[in-house]
């Protein structure tokens, strides 16, 4: 029994349970399914190999937008049946998804109408500014004409990322959906936070029928004519331009912005081949988790669960990324002072001077059924930040926008000195405020990571091996930045408490016996 009278076992089952809240299931292999991912701002799209939607359970595939999916169903269909797949691919700047289809066999009556690989069909679809654009370019290779209806099926869950994730929600909001015109139809929901999300699908030319499940168009081509048809999926409220102009307008714009946000990053070129294309590669999935915010360029975590703002994961992008495009690490610390706390919250476990760790703009999370709008839950976000603005200015001399942020890193270091040491031993600790919070606080922060030889899950508050590093090195580079912006005696301070925490830690944490230092400090030291 513990001091509560609960057995141990009966801790962990409650532990566990809180824990699994937040737990992502492994219902479906996304490596087996190998889906095509496309990225633009806080819109992304989650397609398989055809260029459709087919979210079934635990299915991550849709067309999402601030963490909501906007279209969790699209399917195309030739004459009811679904096309055969050529090829599919992303080009290498990681914009366009292009696939290449083809008919199956068709049979009237017995007889072979239609043989398959007559018609070509080339399915282009890219993420601009809130939507997503789709051309479906059709020629016919046969010397006879032929008639064939094109089908579109859709359909809108408007369910919640952490939904989508697993979570289950006693409650839901209201859907409808509107045929607006002819050419176009609106799936709405009516959020619990009084949000009203929508999806609006724009079809260019007009269907020949078109209601609240599918848009149908017949395409009657002579031998060798190509038709096209025109679909533009809008998640927000934004004034688009009719489909067939839109496509190719907000096609340059899309590449247009990608060579300017790239253009001042530095470019490698080596004598293998293989390497450099390795290299190209890995530089155009960075660029595409990058999303503009009004404080600059930030690096979302990834695609699906994690594309949006996490501090740790844009803090180290950012370092990593310093020597290539310091205008990243810029554009972080930007926005990270921006959204620094400034008041406790144990809801949202924000604490005066604490650096974000997660931010959501999801149904539930405004709702406060998970805690993510705005999440501080991370013990090493702060050290982080401030050891970035130390990188940066080394790597730029950029004072003026040091001098900016100077403000947000003394409070940063007033959090490390403070409530950052949960037990006044000189060592940043972390314990959750909130049932809801994460229980662990690290990089590793599954509810699990953390425990003794034994098996025994650590107690609070602890005091992780690396974190103490982050610090050390966030004073040591605090130093001198205090002392170009004309500070000594902060400087001085800075660099004593730097060493003193190199002493007293090179004491508590290694460990003679096992030769190395100690993955972390529980409740107990």
């Amino acid at each position: 029994m513990n001091e509560t009278g609960a057995t141990d076992g009966a801790v962990a089952q409650r532990v566990a349970n809180q824990a699994v809240q937040f737990y992502i299931p492994a219902t479906t292999s996304l490596l087996e399914r190998r889906p095509r991912t496309l990225k633009h701002g806080n819109t992304f799209a989650v397609l398989d190999h055809y260029g459709d939607i087919i979210a079934g359970e635990g299915s991550p595939e849709g067309l999402f937008h601030d963490d909501t999916r906007h279209l969790s169903r699209l399917e195309l269909r030739i004459n009811d049946r679904r096309p055969l797949l050529l090829s599919s691919t992303i080009q290498d700047n990681n914009v366009v998804l292009t696939v290449d289809l083809t008919n199956p066999d068709f049979f009237v009556d017995g007889h072979l109408r239609l043989e398959r690989d007559t018609l070509h069909i080339v399915r282009s679809k890219f993420l601009w500014q809130g939507a997503c654009y789709e051309r479906l370019a059709v020629h016919n290779f046969d010397t006879r004409g032929h008639r064939l209806r094109l089908g579109l099926i859709f359909a809108a869950d408007f369910a919640d990322l952490f939904e989508v994730r697993g979570h289950t929600r006693p409650r839901r909001g209201r859907h409808w959906i509107e045929v607006q015109s002819p050419d176009t139809v609106v799936l709405h929901y009516q959020g619990l936070d009084r949000i009203e999300r929508r999806t609006t699908l724009r079809f260019a030319p007009d269907p020949v029928a078109l209601d609240e499940e599918a848009a149908a168009f017949e395409l009657d081509l002579k031998p060798g004519q190509r038709s096209a048809v025109f679909v533009t999926i809008n998640c927000t409220r934004r004034q688009v331009l009719p489909p067939r102009k839109t496509f190719f307008v907000s096609l340059k714009e899309a590449r247009r912005a990608l060579r300017a946000a790239t253009s001042g990053a530095a470019s490698v070129e080596t004598s293998n081949q293989i390497f450099n294309e390795i290299l190209c590669r890995a530089m155009a999935d960075l660029y595409m988790l990058i999303a503009e915010t009004p404080q600059g360029p930030y690096p979302y975590a990834g695609i699906p669960w994690f594309s949006t703002a996490f501090g740790r994961d844009g803090i180290i992008a950012a370092i990593e990324m310093l020597w290539i495009d310091p205008g990243i690490a810029k554009g972080v610390l930007r926005f990270l002072a921006t959204h620094q706390a400034r008041t406790e919250n144990p809801a949202s476990d924000a604490e005066p001077g604490k650096i974000l760790h997660e931010m959501r703009r999801g149904e539930m999370a405004r709702l406060g059924e998970v805690p993510f709008a705005q999440y501080y839950g991370a013990v090493d976000s702060t050290p982080l930040f401030v050891l970035l603005a130390g990188l940066y200015y080394e790597r730029t001399g950029d004072l003026e926008t040091i001098r900016a942020l100077w403000p947000h890193i003394e409070a940063a270091l007033a959090w490390i000195d403070t409530c950052g040491d949960l037990d006044g031993d000189g060592f940043v600790e972390y314990r959750r405020k909130s049932d809801l919070g994460l229980i662990n606080q690290g990089w590793k922060d599954s509810h699990d990571s953390v425990f003794h030889a034994d098996g025994r899950l650590a107690e609070g508050p602890i005091a992780l091996c690396e974190v103490q590093g982050y610090v050390y090195a966030a004073k040591r580079h605090a130093a001198r930045l205090a002392r170009v912006l004309g500070l000594p005696a902060s400087a001085t301070t800075l660099e004593q408490q730097a060493a003193s925490l190199k002493e007293r830690f090179e004491a508590a944490f290694w460990c003679e016996d096992i030769g190395t230092y100690a993955l972390a400090l529980d409740g107990a030291k």
